[in-house]
């Protein structure tokens, strides 16, 4: 049932906002857009600065936490599809990351600082968005709202939102790497290069060309002296963080965990030493930590899959250990913080709608999706939806064929008794006609069918096409 707002036409001029968007993360940045770009009136609200969280480091809106990394940039990738999915329907933060990314191989990395303050200031810039400051406490009781708040919805929120939805929230930890800076590195024993290996398993970017990655290279023995530390290292609020009560997305294990998992299962992980030739010796490594630039001057580097969850002190010593790093400086340590989302089968549709109020809607980690640009992504289709949603208009869903639209069936169509986060990946979407043996051939296959329904779907329901920068 359509509840209108006193909206009345697809342009609004002034007058009071016909959205409310709580949450000023990624998705919340992409769901304000999406709307305010079809005609709506937004108000977004973002809590920080003046209520911090255990993480975030500044007020910017869309800040980066846990990695500068937005993984692939490759079309051929199901993280390049998505991306190349976003920009067709108009994203801000993809056009904005592409301006302040830094070298990464294949994939899109960005200095934080620089995507933080673009997107900070191209925000309230558009005339129908205003941004408030502070936190709000509860689902506002208005017509058309969209929750964004992310993995660290605060309690009272979660709460409110609980109250709602009729289910208690899900919380597990997600762990952050640290981040040392680059004149503090041994560069006697840190080589630069990028591995040539294809289809990396933990997440991290394939195909990058060399050059683009610091290594510290592991002999056997210190190999197995680190990681004989690593298991016995101290963690902070171990009393949070017992095996027994916390939950990871496994692409964001804490490395002490995995550790824990095998003494080979962090050399066949993110210390895999594949595709990487030590210039010191000629050969490859046992083991190898990449580290991965995180600003543009190149001045600070975070170590790759090193999610941690260890006491401050214990990250100097154990970390320490590591060939180059003996004397590293930390400008950003590892933390772990809590992250919480919904059973999205059983709260929202596939258009985020929740099931049980029309014309609420949740956007990025609240519906379990992981990733930075997924999370993004489920906002354009929450803001899209709220704007058609206050024009009494049919909500819609991205076809089935495309990243989006897949992510979108998962969250809402999956079963409920064994629902977790998914990133995007081409096991989501629907088998190809005719699969190409090849995997990058394959990738191409999917994106040409996911972009031909795109465009199809954008024309069929007048959709915006594309990000004008010189509007924001």
């Amino acid at each position: 049932m359509c509840r209108p707002t006193h909206l009345t036409g697809a342009d609004v001029s002034g007058g009071a906002a016909q959205l409310t968007v709580v949450g000023g993360g990624l998705a919340g940045v992409e769901a304000a857009w999406a709307a305010c770009r079809r005609g709506l009136r937004v108000e977004l609200h973002e809590m920080r600065p003046a209520v911090g969280t255990a993480v975030h480091r500044s007020g910017h809106l869309a800040e980066l936490v846990c990695s500068n990394s937005l993984k692939s940039a490759l079309l051929t990738n199901a993280s390049g599809l998505l991306k190349e999915e976003m920009r067709r329907l108009g994203s801000i933060t993809v056009p904005i990351a592409q301006r302040c990314s830094v070298p990464a191989g294949e994939a899109l990395a960005v200095d934080v600082e620089l995507f933080g303050a673009e997107v900070t200031d191209a925000v309230p810039a558009e005339d129908r968005i205003t941004l408030r400051r502070g936190e709000v406490a509860a689902v506002p009781d208005e017509p058309i709202v969209i929750i964004a708040t992310g993995p660290l919805t605060s309690d009272a929120m979660a709460a409110s939102l609980s109250a709602v939805v009729g289910q208690e929230r899900l919380s597990f930890y997600d762990a952050v790497a640290p981040t040392v800076t680059l004149d503090s590195l041994d560069m006697d024993r840190v080589f630069r290069a990028s591995r040539r290996g294809r289809g990396q398993s933990d997440g991290a970017e394939a195909d990058q060309p060399d050059g683009d990655y610091l290594n510290c290279p592991m002999s056997r023995d210190e190999y197995e002296a680190f990681h004989a530390a690593l298991v016995g290292a101290e963690v902070a609020d171990a009393h949070l963080a017992s095996e027994q009560g916390a939950q990871y997305f496994e692409s964001c294990v804490p490395v002490e965990v995995l550790a824990r998992r095998g003494p080979r299962t962090l050399a066949f992980g993110p210390m895999r030493p594949v595709g990487l030739t030590d210039p010191r010796t000629g050969r490859r490594p046992y083991a190898a930590v990449q580290l991965r630039q995180e600003n543009r001057q190149g001045s600070l580097w975070g170590l790759v899959g090193f999610q941690t969850r260890l006491k401050w002190s214990e990250q100097r010593r154990v970390f320490g250990m590591i060939p180059g790093l003996e004397r590293a400086e930390f400008a950003r340590y590892g933390v772990m913080h809590r992250n919480t989302y919904v059973n999205s089968p059983m709260v929202i549709h596939a258009d985020t709608e929740v099931r049980r109020r029309p014309g609420l809607f949740l956007a990025g980690q609240l519906t379990g999706v992981e990733g930075y640009m997924e999370s993004a992504a489920i906002g354009i289709v929450a803001g899209i939806n709220a704007a058609r949603r206050a024009q009494c208009l049919p909500t819609i869903v991205p076809p089935s064929a495309t990243m989006l639209g897949s992510l979108c069936r998962h969250i809402a169509e999956s079963d409920a008794r064994i629902f977790s986060p998914m990133n995007s990946n081409h096991g989501l979407l629907p088998p190809l006609d005719v699969r190409p043996r090849d995997r990058r051939e394959r990738g191409q296959a999917y994106a040409d069918r996911a972009l031909s329904a795109l465009d199809e779907w954008i024309e069929a329901h007048g959709l915006i096409v594309g990000y004008n920068e010189e509007e924001s």
